[in-house]
């Protein structure tokens, strides 16, 4: 019984000595809690990944495998190394990328664009070890990097509202309101509702909780049928295992240039803006300055390398760590619990069953919501920046492609800057994504 009794206190002592709970002014306790909350902020993406990736061919159950491991992976390599309250899974808006603008726009074959996550990942890798993350994010103006957040936030939600049928096609006026009437998109519709209520309530996993009411919802009137299962086998993860090694060699064309690029500039400036937001609200910044902040960066990177080998776009810190941080939690602990909520995960893959277009849609819509607010930090009083700051964001849902959207802002930024004579101002590297942007639009699309 004595053993019993001192068995949790011993962990609780390692723990403490190797995490520095105490040190930061928290309990082995709140930490558990900490990590518990963050995993229900983003749970979401367990099932709104393996369909969007699934709509570009994957295998959705060895897609859900992928996810669940690459996120279990990213936020352990996060907790135990760099040590921050930080959780990892599948980026939204860069599985769109994947699916939507590589695959099915690009016509490039979904195993290709494995390849091409995993040399992305590799090269985040190389510029987090050099140092040379610092002089890319100087060269690229804060109010793209606004623009790019909130244009892959209104491309999100374009397809959460196409999915639904919220929006539909029209010969006409190229899109237009759905059936409201339909039974599936008054479903989406019930979902939004539940979802912002949640969320509004200040429910921390308040998009999680409204796929969940959403799908139970839809088995109550019949429009989605009850899983056989709720916990089941792990499905296989041999469709996607590896298949990124085998299509390196489909990477030497100048159309992956660009898709690997996009890859690296949507992953470095998404995980930057995460890490600098969730360790402000932490209080981990001194001097401005992230302690450790290239382990952090290296670990996202990990990551990404390891998401794709298992298969599965790229793998970023999440905004929804904020849920943990507001929760109490300050250590890498935080992030090993969840981590291992997301291997239990692996369990639940019947599910999957129930989570129709139907039911991701709310939180696609959602999450549309949370990106957008970068619109407010664009200086839009400043032509040379909201010029290129719109072309941006309008561009990504009506081109349906977010490396479109990033394209026209590097386009356009220059040229404009040159035009106010402020050329001095803008960086020699944007001045080189210039002209990749001008080859691009000239022998690419």
């Amino acid at each position: 019984m004595t053993s019993l009794k001192t068995a949790p206190k011993r962990v609780s002592r390692g723990a403490d000595r190797f995490f520095h709970i105490t040190e930061q002014g928290t309990t082995f306790r709140t930490e558990v809690v900490a990590g518990t909350t963050t995993f229900l902020a983003m749970a979401y993406i367990l099932f709104v990944n393996p369909q969007i990736l699934g709509s570009a061919g994957m295998d959705v159950p060895a897609v859900f495998v992928a996810t669940a491991l690459a996120a279990a992976l990213g936020s352990l390599v996060m907790g135990l190394w760099a040590r921050y309250p930080i959780a990892l899974a599948p980026g939204m808006g860069l599985n769109a990328f994947f699916a939507f603008t590589v695959v099915l726009g690009m016509g490039i074959p979904w195993e290709t664009a494995l390849a091409g996550t995993l040399v992305s990942g590799v090269l985040f890798f190389i510029l987090a070890v050099t140092g040379v993350r610092g002089a890319i994010i100087r060269a690229i103006p804060l109010n793209l990097k606004f623009a790019t957040g909130a244009g892959i936030g209104l491309f999100i939600a374009f397809i959460g509202l196409r999915n639904a049928e919220i929006v539909v096609p029209d010969e006409a006026t190229t899109v237009t309101l759905g059936d409201l009437s339909r039974p599936e998109t008054l479903l989406a519709l019930f979902g939004v509702a539940v979802t912002a209520v949640f969320l509004i309530r200040g429910f921390k996993g308040g998009v999680f909780y409204g796929m969940i009411l959403t799908a139970a919802a839809g088995m109550i009137t019949g429009l989605i049928s009850a899983p056989d299962a709720v916990v089941g086998s792990v499905p296989s993860l041999a469709p996607t295992f590896g298949v990124a090694f085998g299509n390196l060699g489909e990477l030497i064309t100048a159309q992956m240039l660009v898709v690997v690029l996009t890859m690296l500039f949507v992953d470095f400036f998404d995980t930057s803006g995460t890490l600098i937001a969730v360790a402000n609200q932490a209080g981990f910044l001194k001097n401005g300055e992230l302690p450790r902040a290239n382990r952090a960066l290296m670990s996202d990177s990990v990551a990404t390398m390891g998401g794709a080998v298992l298969g599965t776009s790229t793998t970023t810190s999440y905004i929804e760590s904020s849920a943990g941080v507001s929760a109490g939690g300050r250590t890498g602990l935080t992030s090993v619990v969840t981590a291992g909520f997301f291997l239990l995960s692996l369990l639940f893959s019947p599910l999957l069953a129930v989570v129709t277009p139907e039911v991701t849609a709310p939180a696609l819509i959602i999450v549309g919501v949370f990106m957008a607010k970068a619109l407010g930090d664009i200086e839009w009083n400043k032509l040379e920046y909201a010029i290129p700051a719109f072309a941006t964001v309008v561009a990504m849902p009506l081109t349906y492609s977010i490396a479109n959207g990033i394209a026209f802002g590097l386009l356009l930024y220059p040229l404009l800057m040159v035009a106010k004579g402020r050329w001095r101002d803008v960086h020699p590297i944007t001045y080189a994504l210039f002209v990749v942007v001008i080859a691009h639009f000239i022998w690419l699309v």
